[in-house]
């Protein structure tokens, strides 16, 4: 299979994701306030999981919550975070600069991650060609901002 599959199906969710932050924009407007446009997002989303855990196999039985280990609340934050944070700088930035900087900044990070195998994954260095490309996509960044 290769990886055009699962790269292609990343391509398509990021532009479904772009959409995220002026939508939730919106709700923001016509509830006055980013936060209360966030936890309707994120109460949507709890919800759409909850019905399609039973088909995945996935198990959410207390046992094995209480096994999780402590920074496994961390995505749940982190999505909180930019849910509502996208809510209130994407009309700030506009579109493209949000995504631009968030992009840049999951790429730092991810880079992070992937170095010290961080969460449980396998260690991947820091390269000279990762650090080239994560110079261009802030240099992408800086000319997206004065455009």
């Amino acid at each position: 299979m290769g990886l055009w599959v699962p790269v292609t199906a990343s391509i398509l969710l990021g532009l479904v994701f772009s959409q995220q932050p002026a939508i939730n924009a919106a709700i923001s407007r016509a509830v006055g306030s980013p936060i209360s446009a966030a936890a309707i997002s994120v109460f949507i989303t709890f919800v759409l999981l909850v019905i399609m855990v039973p088909f995945t196999g996935g198990s959410m039985r207390p046992a094995t919550l209480i096994a999780l280990p402590w920074w496994s609340v961390l995505g749940g934050v982190i999505g909180v975070a930019i849910v509502a944070g996208g809510a209130a700088l994407a009309p700030m930035t506009g579109a493209a600069l949000f995504f631009v900087c968030l992009v840049a900044g999951q790429l730092l990070g991810a880079s992070v991650a992937d170095h010290f195998g961080a969460f449980g994954l396998p260690e991947r260095s820091i390269s000279t060609t990762r650090v080239v490309g994560l110079t261009l996509v802030m240099l992408g960044a800086l000319l997206v901002s004065r455009g």
